[in-house]
């Protein structure tokens, strides 16, 4: 596992994402309550970034057609969408007295491809 650090964790808005690249791979970062996920930032359904959309209940929501998509597990929660969205390992270090987020894009949670 290759981790890279991405942002402060206190970069991340609440209930909200960040959008991030890691080398080719944008990525958003979701903060959902005092939890931290990191997903591929497209929306599996028509491609437009997902780090625009709202997170609530341990889901994102892509803001052009309101498909949901689990922060967990990538998979899509509503339609339109129906296939899922890539998920990364994800870890919050404290370093120089400051927490940052910290991602592995060269390895998928559940064995979707990043697009």
């Amino acid at each position: 596992m290759t981790f890279v650090r991405v942002c402060a964790l206190d970069e991340v808005p609440t209930d909200q994402a960040l959008g991030v690249t890691v080398g080719d791979v944008d990525v958003a970062i979701a903060r959902d309550g005092d939890e931290i996920f990191a997903l591929q930032d497209l929306c599996s359904h028509a491609a437009v970034v997902l780090s625009e959309g709202d997170v609530a209940n341990c889901t994102i929501e892509c803001w052009l057609h309101g498909s949901t998509f689990d922060l967990r597990t990538g998979k899509p929660t509503t339609f339109p969408a129906t296939e899922p969205v890539t998920t990364f390992p994800v870890e919050v270090r404290e370093t120089d007295s400051q927490a940052s987020v910290w991602v592995d894009v060269d390895t998928t949670l559940n064995g979707v491809t990043p697009s």
